[in-house]
């Protein structure tokens, strides 16, 4: 019996891959398995390939896993457009569409041969069950309940919801094609038994969301009132959830014509005193920039969502990479610091985005969240969330006492940075509010000394947060000789990586950082000190945050970058080797 099981599927983009996809992982959910589904794309607007991961386990899943034991591809061309996202092994078990013919060569140039190769007529089966060819997702489902024991009434259950409002003759042609292929499984038997062992957890135990759902639900949980952004891949489902459930919390979403009006709506609601939310890809933070720094400058509260994607311009819009840390942290003139925040998987998509929201009122800053679309739009099974141990945090508004005695300073040079914000109505609570530098009252100033007063004033407020434990995860061994950093999706890859390491033989620790900037350097410096050999692991090609560490911090020499360019993942076996051959080398 197995403990874990990852499959792959690919076929064009009409074939259904994604949704057979959702419908497994809907199946082993409702029957307690913990679940996770990752799906990638091409970028054609119509048609073009795609494909899903889909990894079920007994015991809780944290990253969508290395080679595949299972793949079902419908045809070969639209398979081998998917690359590192389907990596095989020795062990793979390869279903695929007979009417495609025998595996090309390029299969063997891939570097490895599964374990078996079971041609099926997939199509040709689905016509006789169901009278259409439709319906060929609903077979391969029956083939993997039959081969691999996912539970068979729990897939049906998937099937009657998805397709019961959409006619009777739908639904059943599904039923029969479902039924015919674990009739076909029954049949033909594989070489060797691959039954996935039954849940510890009771069935409707869990819930099924992604990280895009958990983000736009920490923003309502964390009192979230406006939201002004504009539709970009993969970021758009948190607009679309939050327009369908803001207005029952007393918020607005605005859909804005372009991306420098939807951060100038966010902007200008943080002024009016509501909690403010946008969202958005690289592309769009290349337009929102510019009025970051208004929001930097006016010192107001404000939650900005980067879901990165391939790039530059345009790059690769539908597969997820971390080559946006260097525009979060720095892409601002002046001397402007923002805090970035990362999420590593769903789950704590929901936790990062009420963080972000209380850093942001707290500090009266603008924060950056980085998701990435790995994170945004794959599908987690999760237990559910216990809101009971989070805290939200309003923006500290001036007192009637403090608004009476004088006239009201909104900048005002106080011992932790922090000064009291006022909001439009607020009797004596007037003030300017511009991009122009200004004295503590908010009138415009050329002064150099109020400048760089300013300035201080600025950066000091957010020092206390590099003294925050809980914006870190350490573990294994404090004092290990070997380690590995790592952040956003990639942080769940080396999670499991340690666990490979320990069970090995070796002592290895990690260190994940959820705020990325500003650099917390006695933090790292903990860590690196018993440190002879460390990996800082990223998917961006220049390594940025390995770059950023070395700008504030001593790093070790034992200690070196592991990145390389999105739509290619990190496999948590490949980190232990890597790491393991570093360690043979000098340091």
């Amino acid at each position: 019996m197995l403990d874990d099981l990852i499959l792959g599927m690919a076929g064009a983009g009409g074939d259904g891959v994604v949704s057979a996809g959702e419908s497994l992982l809907a199946a082993a959910s409702s029957e307690g398995y913990h679940a996770l589904m990752t799906k990638s794309f091409g970028s054609q607007i119509r048609g073009g390939e795609s494909s899903c991961r889909v990894r079920l386990s007994t015991k809780k899943v944290l990253n969508p896993g290395g080679a595949l034991d299972v793949v079902v591809a419908l045809n070969w061309d639209d398979f081998f457009k998917f690359g590192a996202e389907l990596p095989l092994s020795i062990d793979t078990i390869f279903i695929y569409e007979e009417k495609a013919g025998p595996p090309p060569e390029t299969l063997k140039a891939r570097g490895v041969v599964p374990k078996e190769l079971i041609p099926v007529s997939i199509s040709e089966l689905t016509k006789k069950s169901s009278g259409t060819e439709k319906s060929k997702t609903s077979v391969v489902l029956g083939l993997l309940s039959g081969w691999f024991g996912i539970p068979a009434e729990a897939i049906s259950r998937g099937i009657k919801k998805k397709f019961g409002s959409k006619g009777e003759g739908l639904l059943e042609a599904n039923e029969k094609a479902l039924a015919a292929g674990i009739e076909y499984a029954k049949a033909h038997p594989l070489a060797s038994p691959h039954e996935l062992a039954r849940p510890k957890a009771a069935p409707g135990s869990k819930m099924l969301c992604d990280g895009n759902d958990m983000c736009a639900a920490g923003a309502l949980f964390a009192g979230v009132k406006f939201f002004g952004g504009y539709p970009i891949t993969p970021s758009t489902e948190v607009m679309q959830t939050l327009s369908k459930e803001i207005w029952k919390y007393g918020g607005t979403v605005l859909q804005c014509e372009d991306e420098i009006a939807g951060i100038g709506a966010t902007v200008g609601a943080s002024f009016a005193g509501r909690k403010s939310m946008t969202a958005t890809s690289g592309p769009g933070m290349d337009l929102k920039t510019e009025i970051l720094g208004l929001a930097t400058i006016a010192e107001l509260p404000l939650v900005v969502l980067n879901v990165q994607r391939g790039g530059p311009s345009t790059g690769l819009p539908t597969k997820p990479e971390q080559a946006d840390l260097f525009q979060a942290a720095f892409s601002g003139h002046g001397d402007v610091l923002r805090p970035v925040l990362a999420p590593t998987d769903v789950e704590d998509s929901f936790k990062t985005t009420v963080t972000a929201f209380n850093i942001a009122e707290q500090y009266q800053t603008p924060v950056i969240i980085l998701s990435d679309q790995e994170i945004a739009q794959r599908k987690e099974a999760l237990d559910l969330i216990d809101t009971t141990k989070l805290e939200v945090i309003d923006r500290r508004v001036p007192t009637a006492a403090e608004l009476a005695d004088k006239p009201y300073a909104r900048f005002a040079l106080t011992e932790s940075g922090i000064s009291p914000i006022s909001h439009p109505g607020m009797e004596k609570g007037t003030y300017l509010a511009a991009g122009i530098e200004h004295n503590e009252k908010g009138d415009p100033t050329s002064s150099g000394g109020l400048h760089a007063k300013m300035n201080e004033k600025r950066f000091k407020k957010l020092e206390p947060l590099k003294q925050r434990s809980d914006l870190f995860e350490l573990r294994g061994n404090a004092d290990a000789k070997l380690g590995f950093i790592a952040w956003g999706s990639t942080a769940g890859v080396a999670r499991e990586a340690v666990e490979l390491a320990k069970a090995d033989g070796h002592d290895v620790k990690l260190l994940i950082p959820y705020l990325l900037h500003p650099i917390a350097e006695q933090v790292y410096a903990d860590f690196f000190r018993s440190l002879t050999h460390g990996l800082v692991v990223e998917l961006s090609h220049q390594g940025q945050l390995y770059r950023m560490l070395r700008m504030f911090i001593d790093v070790p020499k034992g200690v070196r970058s592991f990145a390389r360019s999105g739509a290619n993942p990190f496999q948590p076996r490949e980190l232990v080797k890597r790491l393991i051959e570093l360690k043979g080398q000098p340091s």
